[in-house]
């Protein structure tokens, strides 16, 4: 299966109806793959797919086994991360964050018995070096995240290692850093920026704003993710910029682009658990699959933000 280009593959997405998925689905059919994407879709119109077969699915569901049965994926992209369990506890949504490690789980049973060659998954290196002593953060580094958003992303990992000694599933898990783009969701903060400044309202920062994060844009990841499903090498790549950016950087970077004067507005923090530094070591992922991110952050803000403006 390792080539130098993925084409006339039968490839499934978990998760695919999303901002990741949605990005990927698209690179990857230029290339004559068969496409199936598992997704409950509710941020997504089914129409934005017209050359995948869809199933409208909780990755939960026993019906997934079918799929595979049906389907016979040779490569599996799992972007269905357990991303409920940032909610609140009393959030009803809550729990469908655990069941979705079950699901998992089922995932590699199926992987193993249709003898799936490889699955790459989404994990989170924001979430899993969460206050990490070691800044920019490797992935050699011990993690110990105390968000259960964090902890759920690491055992899915373990998980996943422990599947690939017993049964020589191929693997590769890319633990992406703050990813944005076109498409993506206005919860995200660049977007939540770019909408209440196009709309004239003070967007707002949480805290003083000297927070940093590692913002890479949404083609640096596709292109990370179809690496490394080319490559039989297994392991966890870290995939980010490489670069450190405070939200109040962040901020005047996009006002400045906009070209719109206004002014943040300051919000306490509520919870005193934020991370104050996050960004990720990228040596090894360029050393071993020679991938570098292309975009600068200005250069992806740009295209995302005409993207924004385009929608209004």
């Amino acid at each position: 299966m390792f080539r130098k280009k993925i084409g006339n593959l039968r490839i499934l997405i978990t998760g695919g109806g999303g901002f990741i998925g949605s990005h990927l689905y698209e690179s990857l059919t230029k290339n004559r793959n068969k496409i199936t994407i598992i997704d409950s879709f509710i941020n997504q119109k089914r129409t934005s797919f017209p050359k995948a077969k869809l199933y409208a699915v909780d990755i939960t569901s026993p019906y997934v086994k079918r799929i595979f049965k049906q389907e016979k994926p040779d490569l599996i992209f799992h972007l269905a991360g357990p991303i409920n369990l940032r909610r609140e506890i009393s959030d009803p949504l809550f729990n469908t964050g655990f069941k979705i490690i079950g699901g998992f789980k089922k995932i590699l049973d199926y992987s193993r018995d249709y003898r799936v060659k490889k699955i790459i998954f989404a994990s989170s290196g924001g979430a899993i070096y969460e206050n990490a002593k070691i800044v920019p953060t490797p992935e050699t580094y011990q993690a110990h995240p105390f968000s259960l958003y964090g902890l759920a992303n690491l055992f899915l990992e373990r998980l996943l290692i422990e599947y690939s000694k017993m049964y020589r599933l191929n693997f590769s898990i890319l633990r992406l850093s703050n990813v944005y783009g076109p498409r993506q969701w206005i919860t995200g903060v660049i977007p939540s920026f770019i909408i209440s400044i196009l709309n004239f309202k003070p967007p707002k920062i949480i805290g003083d704003g000297t927070q940093t994060r590692d913002f890479v844009f949404i083609d640096d990841v596709i292109r990370a993710l179809i690496i490394t499903a080319k490559n039989q090498k297994n392991g966890i790549f870290n995939v980010g910029s490489g670069e450190e950016t405070s939200i109040r950087t962040l901020i005047n970077k996009i006002i400045e682009i906009l070209n719109i004067k206004i002014k943040p507005k300051y919000v306490p923090l509520k919870h005193t658990e934020e991370v104050k530094r996050s960004v990720l070591t990228i040596s090894k992922i360029r050393k071993e699959l020679n991938w570098r991110p292309k975009y600068s952050l200005e250069g992806g803000l740009k295209k995302t933000i005409d993207w924004f403006k385009s929608q209004k």
